[in-house]
Formats: structure tokens, C-alpha cells, sequence
């Protein structure tokens, strides 16, 4: 599955639109990456720049964008309300979907060398990159800000993580690193009491309320052996929150910052508002994000909600998404386009328009059109994402099938399964006329010298090892399909046990099509190894699928009998 990291590099100007035009325009000329935010401060002199792309891309262009930074800010110069320390102030990279902590971490590290070998900019490792946990916080190493840093540097407790331990009069220094994802994320209340507001907000956050000795906040704050005063924690882990009045709204808010969406997701923050509002006579009416959001938090309150209802959770992601809108009253205060508010989602959007975005006919007038793309390998990627579907349909019915509650988990589960087979299978169709471009383009390459000529030899073997590798991924994941679609013959609805016929033969076309697809990239190629590895995986899968189509149609015909 695509792979996106966001990125979210702080320059240290916000007046100058026309230098902070030239930072971004830089930053877009990555091939891959999208510009989703920038937003300028003219009091803070500091522009919060937000943009997207896969993990290599994204390295590429806050290289380009710190590059230009240094180019046209000059910090002996520079004034703003914002505590700061160079022309790029901070570089954070945030995983988003398929990126582990890893290779965001890789992320930084390969950024802060090039920064600091090509640019001679200080560069320090913050947060989750940091190799010292004592320089970990942000905070920690801004201490002193631009003007103290000229002697801090010359410390050995900061040296630099990368780049010439001497402080850049021009450029500062820069801290990159690797953090969690940040939500800002309001509660709606049906009042106008930012006492009542700021009450649910000390329920909910992390850090609780300042305990007292009649347990009223007019009471006097208990203190501990040091004199400090004891606070009794919230609910709620990785979160800070405030009540506030909102004029153009007309109510109160209780105004979160998730820090940590895998311990506390949103739908968390949620139903904690609304459980503590509740025992105080109040009512979250709705909420609002503020900013962007990962598409996996809305996913999974989609499926909290589902849990909730006691329904089967295996929706679609749009679904899930429409139901988390709902369930969260996201769209209260104004309308909430996932399009806009979703990064993934946004990325889409913006580039350009996919195989599986277009509707059916769409689809087969490609297919039969004079292209040669998409071929063989989308259309057998389709088959097998449309055989997984019927057996997660089935999954669903049965789901619902009334007498049949005890049951909901098993089926449940199956569905949720169905959902990722039939995702992955879609990626792969456009992922395979990916693969053909590239075969394509690498035989475009100009093969005027002997150079030119190994250059482009080597760039169409490589081109064809992933074109075969793609049908191959196809194959192995119709293949985990076999299960679901045995389950549903043996346990599903007896109603639609042709539906589970008719996508067991679509699966096992969608699998014996993929193999066609390997056979005939493996031929062009020259590295005898990988031809023999490939054959092999080919061969056991092509078994394994005969036994278990044989196995599972026995099933199908027995019933239908």
C-alpha cells in the first residue's frame, strides 16, 4: 500500500510573502509531493509550512525548501514573537499511513546529514530521532534561542548531530526530528460557561485539576511532602484541553490537543466530553477538527460506532468515514469534506486520476481502447478485488441475519478482512499499469553511448523485476482470500452461497490471470536467480490455489445441490 509521511518544516519568516512563495514553489518541485497547508504569521515572523508525499520524496523537498530557506532569510536580521534559532527552525516528519517509526526516523537522519554536509547548517535530532534522550525535547535545545547559540554551540554537551559544530550567522541552526501525529480538536457544548466547559476539560485531560480539600475548585488546594500541589489526573492519556467561549459560534468549547492518536484516538476524546458533560447536565452537541487529520482516525471511529450499534464492522472506508462524521457531529459548525480534511484523501485529489476512481464504463472503454494499459494485470487485480468482495458481502448479510447475534463477531471479523484483501487488490490495479509505464519509460532512455546504452539496459531489467513482482503480490493476496470464502461457504447465510460460488471463480480467475502476468515478465529478464525464486513462489501458489478452489467449490455444489 502507498506509503505517505507528512512533513511540516517551520520557516522563520511570515512578511515577506513573495520569500515564503519561493521556499514553497521549491518544496512543490518535488515529483510526488503535495503542498497541503501554508500558513504565515506576520506577528510571529514564522511560516508552518505542511506537506506530503511518500518517505523519499519527502526528504527531497525539505531539502529544497531548507536550501531556499538559507538562500533568502537572514536571521541577524530576524524579530518575531516566536521563540526560534534558524532560518528553517524545526523539520518534523510524521508517519501517516504505511510508515513505521523507523523509517521516519531514517527520514531525519538522512536529512539532517544532507543538511548538514551540503548546506553546513548545525542540525539536532528532536523527539523520537534523537540519539541522546537528554536532547530529545524541543525546548530543551532551543534554550537560548538564535542569539545564545553562538556560544552554546561551542559546548560538547551540543554538539551538533550533523554539520560544522559553528554557529551559522546567516542560517541559525535547525532541529529535525520524528513525532506523533497532532490533532486539534474541539468538543461542541450546548453552552456558553467557560467554567462549565473548562470543568469537562479538567475531566478529560491528562493532566487533570489541582486537587482540594472539600473537592470543590473554590476549596484550598491539597499540597504534597515538597509543598507542590497534588493534582487529581483526567481520563484521558496524551491529551491537553481548555474550555473557551467562541463569539462566532455562540458556545462554549472544550478545546483538545490529541498528542498521541494510537493511545488516545479520537473517538476517545469523544465520548469522554460527552460521558463527563452528561454527569453535569450538558450535552456535546458536535465537534470540530481544526487542520488536517491521518484517514486511519476516522476509519477506526467508524468502526468504535459500528462496535457501539453492535453491527458488523466491515464497511468501507467511505463508510466508516460518513459514519465517524456523524456519530462525532463533525459537520455542526460547517460542512466537513473528507476530501479537504483528510491527508490521504487530499492527495488523491490532487494528483492525477486513477483506474479505480473511474466508474465502470469508464473502466472497460480504457480497457477496450488502442493503450496498451490497462492490460491483462489490472483487469486479473479487479477479478480477484471483486471475488474478495462477494465473500465479504456474504459476511455482511450474515452479520445482520437475525437470530444469528452470537455469531455477529465471527462474521464481523471476516468482513473487516474482505475490506483489506479488496483494498490491497485495488491499489495493485493501478500499481500494475504503474509497472508498465515504467517498462515503457526505461525503454524510452536514450541509448546514443555505451553508457547511455548499460544506463538503459539495466533500467529495463529493473523495470521489469517490478512489473513482475506486482502480479505476484496479486496472486499471494487472493490467495489469503481462499479462507474467507471457505468460511462463508461452510458458516455463511445459506441465501448466498451462490454469491460465494461466483467469487471463488472470479478469485481464482483474478490468481490464475496474475500468473500469466509473472510468467511473461519473467521472460525478459537475465537474472537467473530471481526468475528461479519467482518460479517457485509461482508454482506452490498455483497448487495451493487448485486444492483449495477444488476444496471450497465441493462446498458450493454440495449446497446449491
Amino acid at each position: 500500500m502507498k506509503k505517505i509521511i507528512e512533513c511540516v518544516p517551520n520557516f522563520s519568516e511570515g512578511r515577506n510573502l513573495e520569500v515564503i512563495r519561493q521556499i514553497t514553489a521549491a518544496i512543490e518541485s518535488v515529483e510526488g509531493v503535495s503542498l497541503l497547508n501554508v500558513d504565515p504569521g506576520a506577528s510571529t515572523n514564522r511560516t508552518v509550512v505542511t506537506f506530503a508525499g511518500a518517505p523519499d520524496a519527502a526528504v527531497e523537498a525539505a531539502f529544497r525548501g531548507i536550501r531556499k530557506a538559507a538562500e533568502l532569510i537572514d536571521m541577524r536580521k530576524h524579530s518575531g514573537a516566536h521563540p526560534r534559532m534558524g532560518a528553517t527552525d524545526v523539520c518534523p516528519f510524521i508517519p501517516v499511513s504505511n510508515v513505521s517509526w523507523g523509517e521516519a526516523i531514517e527520514c531525519a537522519r538522512q536529512l539532517g546529514w544532507r543538511v548538514g554536509e551540503e548546506l553546513k547548517i548545525p542540525i539536532y535530532l528532536y523527539e523520537k530521532a534523537a540519539p541522546d534522550p537528554a536532547r530529545s525535547n524541543l525546548a530543551v535545545i532551543r534554550a537560548g534561542e538564535y542569539e545564545g547559540f553562538f556560544d552554546k554551540i561551542k559546548e560538547p554537551a551540543w554538539k551538533p548531530d550533523f554539520g560544522p559544530a559553528v554557529y551559522s550567522e546567516k542560517s541559525g541552526a535547525t532541529a529535525i526530528g520524528a513525532r506523533e501525529f497532532l490533532v486539534a480538536y474541539n468538543a461542541n457544548l450546548n453552552t456558553r460557561s467557560v467554567r462549565r466547559a473548562n470543568s469537562v476539560a479538567f475531566d478529560v485531560r491528562e493532566n487533570g485539576r489541582v486537587k482540594t480539600d472539600d473537592g470543590t475548585p473554590a476549596g484550598k488546594p491539597v499540597l504534597d511532602e515538597n509543598g507542590e500541589p497534588v493534582r487529581v489526573p483526567g481520563k484521558l492519556k496524551h491529551v491537553k484541553a481548555i474550555g473557551w467561549y467562541v463569539e462566532e459560534y455562540g458556545m462554549a468549547q472544550v478545546s483538545m490537543n490529541l498528542t498521541n492518536l494510537e493511545e488516545t484516538p479520537l473517538h476517545a476524546a469523544f465520548d469522554a466530553c460527552e460521558e463527563s458533560a452528561s454527569q453535569r447536565g450538558l450535552r456535546v452537541t458536535g465537534s470540530e477538527i481544526v487542520g488536517m487529520l491521518p484517514k486511519k482516525s476516522l476509519v477506526e471511529a467508524g468502526k468504535h460506532y459500528l462496535r457501539k450499534q453492535r453491527w458488523s464492522e466491515g464497511a468501507s472506508e467511505e463508510e466508516l468515514i460518513d459514519i465517524a462524521i456523524r456519530s462525532m457531529g463533525l459537520s455542526e459548525l460547517k460542512p466537513f469534506d473528507p476530501k479537504e480534511k483528510i491527508i490521504e484523501l487530499k492527495i488523491e485529489e490532487a494528483s492525477a486520476k486513477s483506474l479505480v476512481q473511474m466508474n465502470l464504463r469508464q473502466f472497460c472503454n480504457e480497457t477496450l481502447s488502442d493503450s496498451p494499459a490497462p492490460g491483462g494485470g489490472s483487469v486479473a487485480a479487479l477479478m480477484g478485488a471483486l471475488g474478495v468482495s462477494l465473500g465479504g458481502m456474504v459476511a455482511n448479510l450474515s452479520a445482520g441475519k437475525r437470530g444469528w447475534d452470537e455469531r455477529l463477531g465471527y462474521f464481523s471479523g471476516w468482513a473487516v478482512q474482505a475490506q483489506r484483501f479488496k483494498d490491497e487488490l485495488l491499489f495493485l490495479v493501478d500499481e500494475d499499469t504503474a509497472a508498465f509505464n515504467k517498462v515503457m519509460a526505461a525503454f524510452s532512455l536514450p541509448k546514443s553511448s555505451a553508457e547511455e546504452k548499460a544506463a538503459r539496459a539495466a533500467a529495463i531489467q529493473q523495470a521489469n523485476k517490478y512489473a513482475a513482482e506486482i502480479p505476484l503480490r496479486v496472486m499471494e493476496t487472493a490467495a489469503k482470500a481462499y479462507p474467507l470464502l471457505a468460511g462463508m461457504a461452510e458458516n455463511g447465510n445459506p441465501a448466498s452461497i451462490s454469491d460465494v460460488g461466483v467469487g471463488l471463480l472470479a478469485l481464482r480467475s483474478g490468481l490464475e490471470g496474475a500468473a500469466m502476468n509473472v510468467r511473461i515478465n519473467l521472460g525478459g529478464l537475465k537474472d537467473e536467480d530471481f526468475k528461479t525464486a519467482l518460479g517457485v513462489k509461482l508454482r506452490k501458489l498455483r497448487a495451493d490455489s487448485d486444492t483449495e478452489f477444488q476444496r471450497i467449490s465441493a462446498i458450493v455444489e454440495s449446497k446449491l445441490a
